[in-house]
């Protein structure tokens, strides 16, 4: 038995949790579904670095972690389209865990949606920046801490969607953005799963209750670095057309086979899972996490 896959069966008994002794960027994990896993590593004994652009809701997750798990959590904040920063949250990572980082989940994102023939290069180039040119520059500036033999877990998730699968009208920018990490996400485990063991897997996410898939009308926005306030969310007419048109009370989503859309810790749990020892040979893949649809 080779010593990595011994080191994956001692384990399996997780005295000391999952992620025990490792050291965990999380992008956008100042709310949502990063705020969850980030909060969800460090029950499981897992450092996170809370890298997020809103200050005050990264030093919330933060403070929360910690006030439950001393010295779990820390706070950097800052535009991941800011080289600088990035090298930042690198270093800053690395210092935390002693000199080590063992995960990199690329989380932060949102959506700017138009129809083709409206959408404006400034919508183009931003979701790609985003979504695909933000996650390469971090797992580059990080590699040094991934292309190592001391045999511990080594492992690179990039979060997607189903529109980057299927499609969705209105989002042709974000629809190619998040296709388009699938493609590093099995570059990365080819190129760095055979001599480190590093694994490197995309979850691809159906309807979770978030920013991003709330009813537009409630006045989520992001404001981009040059001022632009994007508004984020589903139109209601489209939200309760999903929802099978019925008051928020009665809806049941006749198009996801359980019913309902994923919580933000759920949708979590599935990153947990994927980080954690239990997917140990589970490498390249793209895993959805819909509730069944689009079967």
């Amino acid at each position: 038995m080779s010593q990595r896959l011994a080191q994956v069966n001692n384990h399996l008994n997780f005295p000391r949790g999952l992620l025990a002794d490792q050291v965990a960027i999380i992008t956008g994990a100042g709310q949502g579904i990063g705020a969850e896993t980030a909060r969800l590593f460090a029950n499981e004994g897992a450092k996170v670095i809370i890298a997020d652009i809103d200050a005050q809701k990264a030093n919330a997750t933060a403070d929360a972690i910690n006030a439950a798990a001393p010295n779990r959590a820390l706070a950097v904040t800052g535009d991941i389209l800011n080289d600088a920063y990035i090298q930042e949250v690198v270093d800053k990572a690395a210092a935390f865990g002693n000199g080590k980082i063992h995960i990199i989940v690329n989380n932060a994102g949102f959506t700017w949606d138009g129809v083709i023939h409206k959408m404006t290069d400034k919508q183009w180039d931003t979701m790609l920046a985003v979504h695909n040119t933000a996650p390469f520059k971090l797992v580059r500036a990080a590699s040094k801490y991934f292309r190592v033999k001391d045999q511990e877990p080594r492992v690179v998730i990039n979060i997607s969607s189903t529109s980057g699968i299927h499609g969705n009208a209105g989002q042709a920018n974000y629809a190619l953005a998040k296709a388009g990490v699938v493609g590093l996400t099995r570059t990365i485990a080819k190129e760095w799963g055979p001599a480190f063991g590093v694994r490197s897997n995309t979850i691809a996410f159906g309807f979770v209750q978030t920013r991003l898939t709330g009813a537009k009308e409630k006045g989520a926005f992001i404001t981009t670095p040059d001022g632009t306030k994007v508004a984020l969310g589903i139109p209601g007419t489209q939200l309760n057309s999903r929802a099978g048109g019925a008051e928020p009370s009665k809806q049941t989503y006749p198009d996801i086979p359980l019913g309902r859309p994923a919580s933000p810790e759920e949708a979590a749990r599935s990153v947990l899972a994927v980080a954690s020892p239990l997917f140990s040979y589970v490498n390249g893949e793209t895993i959805r996490v819909t509730g069944g649809r689009n079967m």
